[in-house]
């Protein structure tokens, strides 16, 4: 009896053993395609798929799996550029990309430096606003803007980066003249070129003329910006200053609204269009049925993915300082604006956000960082914001997509109509110049001054981040 006991005990196991490699066809699927697969999933369900079992954990919590995950979310570019600064900073042990991808969505925090120079009898760009900042082939590109007495500049200026960026550069002065003096334009990056389109001079006169930039590296004596006129196949879009500009899709430039001849604030949307060897453009008139961000000057544009664009603040038709957001969808046969409604209540400090002058930057994870301005009554603002993108959903009013961030280290002063760019990675975000308070009263004529400093405000996400602090 207790044979047959056994016996039956041993053919129950051997059946539940069967049965469980039956139903879980899973474990029998080589871990190079399992790896596949979850390179397909969400966040939320990798970390899931952790806890099945033992040999899932071990492979869902890799540090090959999750660097290739932030590879796909982050781009290679970006992945690169961290691991290039990792080692330069000395942080390459402590990197886990499981915890730096974990950091990222956490952000909280961007610590402030400013930026010295190697030589201090050296010849440095002088103080401007409304001008453009660049990161383009691992370099500074600085161009025009306004200065004191209401003249434009026309000048060009390259700082090398790198991969072994130290918080020191080395200023170059490029070249004068061309293209002419003008602030209040747009300079974007597409590729590996520069893009610049219209602006104002001192006479008041607004441009419409694009201008493709390239940073060329020579042996001897460094570095040059080449700037030529690009060739037209239509006709461009009326002349302005003050509008928002950025890439989109892979060679494109978007531009929207800005202050046309006469001060006439411009509500128009416009696309330009490259050919492959950007030698010839296309500029085409977006006109939608569909609502769209009214007329504006001093606002934002910043590409986020591809095709997908955000529009944010500047100042309006009847000179109030706006606060709306906007999501431009970009496509060949049918593209439309979509605004994101808020509640500015609900945001801690949300009654700060409007704004005019301010910078929008892509960073790091696919956020937006929203840093400076002024508002209606020309305060200048020194505040750091994200916009989670990722968070915009159909459902209105849309919640938890704002967040401030704390500013530590070194304290620049609040400005506006400054230049500002992130790094290869988005992990460090440059910002030169602009307009800050003088001596006496904001309000007053005399209370603004222009300003020269570049200052340095980098996530913090590696632990050596904050041991600087």
């Amino acid at each position: 009896m207790a044979e047959t006991t056994r016996r039956s005990s041993g053919a129950s196991t051997a059946s539940a053993s069967s049965s469980s490699t039956t139903l879980s066809p899973i474990t029998q699927i080589a871990q190079d395609h399992i790896f596949s697969i979850l390179l397909l999933l969400p966040i939320d369900s990798i970390i899931s798929f952790s806890m099945t079992c033992s040999r899932f954990r071990s492979l869902a919590l890799s540090e090959s799996l999750w660097e290739a995950v932030c590879r796909r979310d982050w781009g290679p570019a970006a992945v690169d550029a961290l691991k290039s600064s990792a080692e330069a900073t000395n942080c390459q042990q402590q990197l886990s990309w499981m915890r730096l991808y974990k950091q990222v969505r956490q952000l909280d925090s961007v610590s402030c430096h400013r930026l010295s120079d190697p030589d201090v009898g050296m010849v440095l760009p002088k103080a401007r606003a409304s001008h453009s900042l660049n990161f383009v082939s691992d370099c500074l590109v600085l161009f025009g803007g306004g200065c004191e007495g209401g003249r434009h500049i026309d000048d060009t200026w390259v700082a090398y980066i790198g991969n072994g960026f130290r918080r020191t550069l080395r200023w170059e002065k490029i070249a004068s003249g061309i293209p002419t003096g003008r602030f209040g334009h747009t300079c974007v990056v597409v590729g590996n070129h520069l893009v610049l389109f219209g602006g104002i001079n001192d006479d008041g006169i607004r441009h419409n003329d694009t201008w493709i930039g390239q940073v060329v590296l020579h042996r001897t004596p460094g570095f040059a910006v080449t700037w030529r006129l690009l060739e037209l196949s239509s006709a461009p879009p009326p002349p302005r200053g003050a509008h928002a500009g950025c890439c989109i899709g892979n060679n494109s430039m978007l531009i929207h609204g800005g202050i046309g001849p006469y001060g006439h604030r411009l509500g128009d949307t416009w696309v330009l269009d490259l050919s492959e060897n950007l030698r010839l453009g296309t500029w085409r008139e977006v006109v939608m049925a569909n609502p769209s961000p009214p007329p504006r000057s001093g606002h934002t544009l910043t590409c986020i993915a591809g095709n997908r664009t955000v529009l944010f603040g500047g100042r309006g038709l009847s000179y109030d300082v706006l606060n709306d957001l906007w999501l431009f969808e970009f496509s060949g046969k049918c593209s439309n604006w979509v605004q994101i409604v808020y509640d500015p209540q609900t945001i801690p400090g949300g009654i700060s956000l409007p704004r005019v002058g301010h910078s929008a930057t892509l960073i790091l994870g696919g956020r937006v960082l929203i840093y400076g301005g002024e508002d209606s009554e020309r305060r200048r603002k020194d505040d750091f914001w994200v916009v989670d993108v990722g968070a915009i959903t159909p459902v209105s009013p849309v919640m938890n997509i704002w967040k401030r961030l704390n500013a530590k280290g070194y304290k620049p002063e609040p400005r506006s109509f400054h230049g500002a760019c992130t790094d290869q990675s988005g992990r460090l975000l440059f910002v030169l110049g602009g307009m800050v308070d003088g001596d006496v009263r904001p309000a007053e004529p005399g209370g603004l001054r222009f300003d020269a400093e570049l200052f340095l405000a980098e996530l913090v996400i590696f632990q050596c981040d904050t041991e600087e602090e």
